[in-house]
Formats: structure tokens, sequence, C-alpha cells
């Protein structure tokens, strides 16, 4: 169960994180704590879980290479695969749906090739198929 600075925290900056120097001591005045709260917090959601990143989300393909994909796993391996995607600093973030493709996420890269190589190594280490939309 979240309080109300931890709620305000994970929701209040999904967008229009502040453009500062110092963001977490603007995101502190604004919720009316401190800087240390702040990224305690933050690191506590990450180390939870609840957070997998901080950084931002571009619209696709207007700053380097991106594409959403999809692979089909088998439930017994979800959260494993899952995890594995997500120790890719290019995914900014994955999510199951109810599909027979039922893992989805998002590639985000400097370059097509290096997108391409990003999905190459995912299918490598989970042995599962990727599918590039």
């Amino acid at each position: 169960m979240l309080n109300q600075l931890e709620r305000a925290l994970l929701n209040n900056y999904q967008r229009e994180f502040p453009l500062s120097p110092d963001p977490f001591r603007v995101i502190a005045e604004q919720l009316g704590t401190d800087e240390g709260t702040v990224l305690d917090l933050l690191k506590k959601f990450r180390e939870s879980g609840v957070l997998s990143r901080i950084g931002p989300v571009f619209r696709p393909n207007t700053i380097g290479a991106s594409t959403l994909a999809a692979m089909s796993v088998p439930e017994s391996r979800l959260v494993a695969v899952a995890g594995t995607i997500s120790s890719f600093a290019e995914v900014n973030h994955n999510y199951e749906r109810e599909h027979q493709f039922n893992l989805w996420f998002v590639v985000n890269t400097a370059t097509p090739e290096r997108r391409d190589a990003v999905l190459a190594e995912i299918e490598r280490e989970t042995g599962f198929n990727v599918m590039s939309l």
C-alpha cells in the first residue's frame, strides 16, 4: 500500500519531469519533502521492482531507432524472460498481455543496427523469437 507521497512521486512525474540540473530537488520541493527522501523512495521502488528505470521516453523514431516488440512465452517462464528483457538498458518497459504474444516491450537505440542487435541478443538469451512491430 502506497502512502500519499509515494503515489504522488510515482504518478506526477511520468510526464513533465523537471528539466533542471537538480531535478530531484525540484521534485522534493514540489512534493513538500527533501531530496534525500525522494532519492530513497526511488531506490526502494527500483529495488522492489515497482520501477524498472527512470529516464526519458521519446516519440518513436524521432531520436534514434525504436520498436515495439512481442514474444510468445510459456506462462511458467514469463517472469524470468521479462527479467532478462528488463536487464537491457535499451528496453524502457515490458508488460504482459492476454494474447498468444503475451510479452510486449519497447526497445530504443541510437541506430537501427543497434536496435536489431538488441533484438537478436534478446532472442539468444531467452531462446524465444521476437516479433518486431
